[in-house]
């Protein structure tokens, strides 16, 4: 892969302000998302703990990390977990405002560790939002949307492309599988794929007796994108044919082994404030780390997935599977720009199915209601949610919005609903 220039992170402005006032902070994410690369250039001494001997000498002498000159990186901590709890001790014993960074792609099973909670600051990282990827100026943001203080008649236009959308889904958001070739890239996911069940789950001190069947699961997960399908529906699309099938126990630990190693990253339900206990009634919306993982696993390449080649009952049940990935690489973004602006990202359903918006960002009372739409044309079924959610909760939505791969960014005269393409949002 080519060694490209560091592409600056929209989490590097919370690391900088955490830097300056907290003591530890640890950085969250999937293998490759780029942790080590951007935690590396705040620190000024570096332990790699996938190193054996580096692991071995912090064994014998955890103090190295208290006597080296800071911000320290511990960069893979989960290879060692022991020192997650000296870093918590040291932060307790008085540490200094950016003392230590941490970074892993995991957390180990059966290890001792405290939560951190009130000691170490957790900061999630995900592949690159569309934003970073620089097709085009973010014109329109999620902080202006939720103040309120977006120009009322914005009318923009991009010269990104539906093709563009695609070769984005295809190209993934880890920063080293894009600088492949085309070629190579696609060899490159599926080798990242495979080494989830081969290498990962071992790492993390998972014992998976059949790597086959995770891998099916993967890709029923992946079917599921932009769903809110239930686990046993998963379990049944990954073993269908099976007449013995893995139990529901299994299932949830397939799940929840791949939460731990950040490869899930569904989108909670929104629930109106004082309606939380309903919340428990309600299912995410499944989305993988990155929308190529899903394409991949489901065997897309860019060319089926302009021209609709799958014909599955799948697709025709839950809809285009285009729109779904596209839907996936919105979520993607939208989960980093509802970060650094402090809110809170969730997806809205009412519990008898009659009213559903895509995406609901809120932060305060303030809401901003995003529905996703491959096709740059919008008709009255596109809004008519957005339309009665408004209705419904009158001054806290701040903005409404329709996410498209069309060209033209807009506000509609008939009822002031935001139209936008993906890549001119950011945060």
């Amino acid at each position: 892969m080519k060694k490209q220039d560091y592409i600056k992170r929209l989490v590097d402005s919370l690391l900088e302000e955490y830097i300056e006032g907290l003591p530890a902070i640890a950085i969250e994410g999937p293998k490759a998302v780029g942790k080590t690369e951007t935690a590396s250039r705040y620190a000024n001494t570096i332990f790699s703990l996938d190193n054996e001997r580096v692991r071995e000498s912090l064994a014998a002498d955890p103090e190295l990390v208290n006597i080296s000159e800071p911000p320290v990186l511990i960069d893979e901590w989960q290879y060692y977990p022991d020192i997650w709890n000296h870093i918590r001790r040291s932060v307790d014993a008085g540490a200094s405002p950016g003392s230590f960074l941490l970074t892993g792609s995991s957390y180990p099973a059966g290890a001792k560790i405290h939560s951190g909670a009130g000691r170490i600051i957790n900061v999630r990282m995900r592949p690159l939002s569309l934003q970073e990827r620089g097709l085009a100026p973010p014109l329109i943001s999620i902080k202006q949307c939720l103040s309120g203080t977006l120009p009322k008649h914005p009318v923009s236009t991009l010269e990104a492309t539906e093709v563009d959308y695609i070769k984005e889904i295809m190209s993934s958001g880890f920063p080293g599988i894009r600088a492949s070739s085309d070629s190579v890239r696609a060899q490159v996911i599926k080798s990242y794929l495979n080494n989830i069940a081969a290498v990962d789950f071992p790492d993390a001190g998972y014992n998976l007796r059949r790597p086959d069947s995770l891998y099916r699961w993967m890709t029923a997960y992946a079917a599921a994108t932009g769903t809110t399908a239930s686990y046993s529906k998963i379990l049944d699309a990954a073993t269908a044919g099976e007449s013995k099938k893995p139990s529901k126990a299994t299932s949830i630990a397939y799940r929840d082994m791949l939460r731990n190693l950040w490869i899930l990253d569904d989108v909670e339900p929104w629930i109106p404030l004082g309606g939380e206990f309903k919340r428990l009634k309600q299912k995410p919306k499944h989305f993988l780390a990155d929308p190529a993982l899903a394409a991949t696993l489901l065997g897309y390449d860019a060319d089926s997935l302009r021209f609709g080649t799958d014909e599955s009952s799948y697709d025709r049940k839950y809809g285009n599977v285009l729109g779904r990935l596209f839907e996936s690489l919105v979520a993607l973004s939208l989960k980093t720009y509802a970060q650094l602006n402090g809110a809170r990202l969730g997806h809205f359903r009412t519990q008898n199915g009659d009213r559903e918006v895509d995406f609901i960002i809120e932060k305060g009372r303030g809401i901003v209601a995003i529905e996703v739409k491959y096709s740059p044309s919008i008709g009255k079924n596109d809004i008519k949610h957005l339309a009665w959610l408004r209705e419904k909760y009158g001054p806290r939505c701040k903005e409404l919005i329709v996410v498209t791969a069309g060209p033209y960014a807009y506000r509609r005269k008939e009822d002031g609903i935001l139209v936008v393409p993906a890549a001119m949002l950011g945060a």
